[in-house]
């Protein structure tokens, strides 16, 4: 198993734990971050601990390759010297180095594109883990917005229409008798305040002073000339003045024989 899969085993097993105790989801969204964020340090040293083995075997790949020169060196040197036995000896360590170093360059070259894949996992793994911290506060503010809808849903629901109204009729009741009782107590104190005969002939006063409606309707005919002043008859009719009193002379006459 490698490095990342152990990661993400780790990071499964973790965050399923803390889901199924997530009694608070923001202590459990803390905790997923912070464990991401040990684990990335422990990539790191895992990363950093394949790029030191890849640096070391392009090192001993060199050296047994600048070897294998020396080697080639030391062989013609020996050629010069007429040491053919020491040159053939010379060349079989060069082609020994030549090999050794082929081998360590084909390892190194192999552990070179791993060590550079697992740089590339660890960057997305720092991306995520970036990405984790800043979503996080969204799904805090997502799950406080929940829980305030479930608070309001269960006011809603203790709150039944028929006990709203009741409410507000026991509300109206009150508000009336407390008016009935102000009216009350009003003509208490003007009926048994003061001097009661005194109150009496007040009312009496107010009652005589008060002018009737028909009262009011005469004056303003008067006030219109439709009436004379101080009488209260109708306006005589010339017309019908004139036919009476001729009617009257006839009467008076003595029948001619």
């Amino acid at each position: 198993m490698g490095i990342f899969d152990r990661i993400a085993t780790l990071f499964k097993s973790n965050i399923n734990d803390l889901i199924s105790k997530a009694e608070n989801p923001e202590k459990m969204l803390d905790q997923i971050v912070v464990d991401m964020r040990n684990q990335l340090a422990k990539a790191k040293q895992q990363v950093a601990s394949a790029i030191a083995d890849e640096k070391r075997l392009k090192d001993q790949a060199e050296a047994e390759l600048r070897a294998a020169a020396d080697w080639e060196q030391k062989a013609m040197l020996a050629i010069k010297e007429n040491r053919e036995d020491l040159a053939k000896q010379a060349l079989m360590r060069q082609s020994e180095h030549e090999e050794h170093g082929r081998q360590l360059q084909q390892t190194w070259q192999a552990h070179a594109m791993e060590t550079e894949k697992l740089k590339n996992q660890l960057r997305d793994l720092n991306d995520k883990i970036e990405e984790a911290k800043r979503k996080k506060n969204l799904l805090l503010a997502r799950q406080r917005r929940a829980q305030a809808q479930q608070r309001i849903a269960e006011t809603m629901s203790s709150m039944s229409e028929k006990s709203a109204f009741e409410a507000f009729a026991r509300m109206e009741e009150k508000v009336e008798q407390n008016e009935r009782m102000i009216k009350a107590s009003t003509e208490i104190d003007e009926e048994f305040s003061g001097d009661r005969l005194a109150s009496d002939f007040k009312r009496l006063e107010k009652v005589a002073g008060s002018v009737s409606a028909d009262q009011r309707l005469l004056e303003l005919k008067q006030k219109m000339g439709l009436l004379p002043s101080g009488g209260a008859s109708e306006p005589r009719r010339i017309g019908a003045g004139e036919e009476t009193v001729h009617a009257e002379v006839e009467d008076a006459r003595p029948e001619k024989k």
